[in-house]
This record gives C-alpha cells, sequence and structure tokens, in this order.
C-alpha cells in the first residue's frame, strides 16, 4: 500500500488540495498515485464535474494521467463531445436532435469529430486554468503553463504555453531527457524515493542511487 492509497487530503488542515485518484469515481478516469489537485474556488472533490467536460459515455474516450502530476486550480479537460464536425456544410449538431430531424439515434456521435483520449505522462506540472484538449498527449516532465490552450502533443521535459500552446524550452539537454525516461523515478518504491529526495531535489541526476 502507498502514502496516497486511500489518503484524499494529503496536507493536515488543507482541504483545498487532494489526492486525485481517491475522488474519482468515473472507471473512464484513470489517475496515478500521488497526482494531486488543488482548487481553490470549488471542491477539489469535484474534479470530474468541475474539470473533465464533455465526457460522455457514448464516446468511450478515456481520461489517463500517470503519477506525481500537479494540477492547478481550474485546469480543464475538454473531451471529444465539445466538438463539432468540420466535415460537414453545417456545424450545427443535428445528430444530437434526432428526434427533431427524424435520425438515427445511432448516429448521435456523428454531430463531432472524434479525436480520442487524453494521455497526459508522469511528473507533468499543469497551470493555473490551463486547457487540455480531446486526443492530445503530454509527455513525462512536461509543463504547461498558466492559462495555455493545448491543441498538439507535448514531448517529454517541454514546457509550453500560450492559445495555442506552443513550445517554449525543454527543461534539460536530450542527453538528460533520454537518462531520466530510462529511469522511470515515478515507479520506484516508496523507501527508495525518500532516500533520493535530496538528489532528485537538488537536480544531481549523477547522485540517484
Amino acid at each position: 500500500m502507498t502514502i496516497s492509497e486511500n489518503k484524499i487530503y494529503p496536507r493536515t488542515g488543507d482541504t483545498q488540495t487532494v489526492y486525485l485518484k481517491n475522488v474519482i469515481t468515473n472507471d473512464r478516469i484513470i489517475i496515478g498515485d500521488y497526482t494531486m489537485y488543488n482548487d481553490f474556488v470549488h471542491d477539489p472533490r469535484e474534479f470530474e464535474k468541475n474539470n473533465v467536460l464533455y465526457h460522455y459515455p457514448v464516446n468511450g474516450d478515456r481520461l489517463k494521467i500517470g503519477k506525481f502530476c500537479s494540477i492547478a486550480c481550474g485546469a480543464k479537460f475538454l473531451f471529444t463531445s465539445a466538438n463539432h464536425a468540420m466535415s460537414s456544410l453545417s456545424t450545427y449538431p443535428f445528430p444530437i436532435f434526432f428526434e427533431e430531424w427524424g435520425l438515427d439515434v445511432k448516429g448521435i456521435t456523428d454531430a463531432w469529430d472524434n479525436k480520442g483520449d487524453i494521455v497526459i505522462g508522469n511528473d507533468v506540472w499543469i497551470g493555473f486554468e490551463a486547457v487540455i484538449l480531446s486526443g492530445v498527449t503530454i509527455g513525462d516532465g512536461a509543463i504547461i503553463g498558466t492559462r495555455a490552450v493545448v491543441a498538439k502533443d507535448v514531448p517529454p521535459y517541454t514546457i509550453v504555453g500560450g492559445v495555442p500552446a506552443k513550445p517554449i524550452r525543454k527543461r534539460f539537454s536530450d542527453d538528460v531527457i533520454s537518462e531520466l525516461l530510462k529511469l522511470r523515478w515515478w515507479d520506484w518504491s516508496e523507501n527508495r524515493i525518500k532516500k533520493n529526495l535530496a538528489a532528485i531535489q537538488a537536480g544531481r541526476m549523477e547522485a540517484l542511487e
């Protein structure tokens, strides 16, 4: 059992920050250990309702977030059903109103372009009120800037920002990034992570054991 196994609030007296996986009920939202969400506007336990939007069962798409991610207040994950079909002569979602237009209910998903899952890697920091669009994959160690709108995949250990989000810089050299992706420290045991915390926090890869 990990430290985060059943605990909702990781900090004594702080009800604005939660271990996210312990407040999720939707089986199409998969959250890794220690990933935390902070919300000073709404109850962070209502993440599914307030932050995962247009996530309707009819699509079967999923939100997958790795371990040790930090998600700031107001970050949103915008799913496929927010889209409208671009190949149609009209963007009006006729299939949603199948009863009005005599359409087959089985064609309801024709109302939008299906982009697929949202996949967030491990140790990702998602800034205040950032928006992640459907179909996007964000690599391990990436940083998403405040109020960025992420419409395209983000490589590992890359900082992005803006609308639409664009790369600002890599956090480390290519060699260091490659080594970090091999190490996958987030999969280590709690004891090993504790033993190496000083080196991790100091950015001293050579001191890792």
